[in-house]
């Protein structure tokens, strides 16, 4: 049963980064790097510009993007590349619902729509605040920062005290 959830996971995981591909493509943003996995690389192959990697460990998945471009992109095309991934997801999710792939696709989505560190919410949030003051600010980012993430972890916690409160 596991390893069937994880597989799932894994797909699920491996949709999400190839939204964000897409979306990146369809902006015309360029795109370095596509990988599967995390630590040392164990194949690789350059197709396009791209370098397609499959690394050791198969817990993740990543794109690399060139920011540079993406922040010279409309706000609603940086909103959109950084969203994408967790739009394909809700969509994979509501096509195969019921099944142990949507319920993966429905939690990818749901972690990554957080205000964490480095999640897509927290990218997405910083992008529009930027977008919003027209400039960098520090101390709103890292407010935003802090705040995202004590509220996320708030969050989890009352989740966590309701689960065991129904058992």
């Amino acid at each position: 049963m596991f390893l069937s959830y994880f597989i799932c996971f894994l797909a699920a995981l491996l949709l999400h980064e190839i939204g964000h591909f897409a979306a990146a493509r369809a902006c015309g943003v360029s795109i370095t790097e596509f990988g599967v996995g995390w630590g040392r690389r164990l194949a690789g192959i350059r197709i396009l510009g791209v370098e397609y990697l499959i690394r050791i460990l198969p817990m993740g998945a990543y794109v690399r993007l060139n920011l540079a471009e993406l922040q010279l992109r409309p706000l609603g095309q940086q909103v959109l590349v950084l969203l994408a991934g967790i739009i394909v997801n809700l969509v994979a999710a509501s096509a195969t619902a019921g099944t142990k792939f949507s319920t993966m696709n429905y939690l990818l989505a749901a972690t990554n729509i957080l205000p964490l560190y480095q999640q897509d919410g927290w990218k997405c949030g910083m992008v529009m605040l930027r977008g919003i003051l027209q400039r960098k600010s520090l101390l709103v980012e890292w407010t935003f920062t802090i705040a995202g993430s004590s509220l996320s972890l708030l969050f989890f916690i009352a989740l966590f005290v309701r689960c065991f409160k129904a058992v």
